[in-house]
């Protein structure tokens, strides 16, 4: 088994920990500013809509974090269950048996991290979290391209 299927299977594993915790933390930072202003009160009010405070701003980079470990845990998960008679790269150590039910696997992981990708970017974008937004963007949908290019059983 290669060392790059064993760090996905182990971040598959203990990666549902690590996104608690970094929506654990985004909830604390949440609570601490709460007495702080979410929202700029001087300037053109497209400034005050594009620019959030400096507190909704550390809330969005809290967000971003938990957003991207929660990303890698999605990921982790489409790889290591696909790793099982599904994909066929030479990194991934011995494939298995042919999964004769694994047909539409592929498809449906990259249309999965692309519908995720596009819904929480779009939830980022309506409440201003702009950083949270980038990494939506960013992650997902580089992740299903990748998820595209694996050789499977049937291609």
């Amino acid at each position: 088994m290669g060392f790059v299927i064993l760090f996905f299977g182990l971040f598959f594993l203990v990666g549902w920990a690590a996104t608690l915790a970094g929506l654990g933390y985004a909830a604390s930072v949440l609570w601490r500013s709460r007495r702080q202003r979410w929202a700029r009160d001087e300037g053109h009010p497209l400034v005050r809509l594009l620019l959030p405070a400096p507190a909704y701003m550390h809330f969005d980079r809290a967000l971003a974090i938990a957003a991207l470990l929660a990303d890698l845990w999605l990921l982790s998960a489409v790889i290591v269950l696909g790793a099982d008679g599904i994909f066929t790269e030479e990194w991934m150590g011995y494939p298995g048996m042919m999964d004769p039910s694994g047909q539409g696997y592929q498809a449906g992981a990259v249309d999965l991290l692309r519908t995720t990708a596009w819904w929480s970017a779009s939830a980022a974008v309506l409440t201003r979290c702009w950083t949270t937004t980038v990494v939506q963007l960013s992650v997902l949908p580089l992740s299903a391209l990748w998820i595209a290019s694996f050789d499977t059983y049937y291609k």
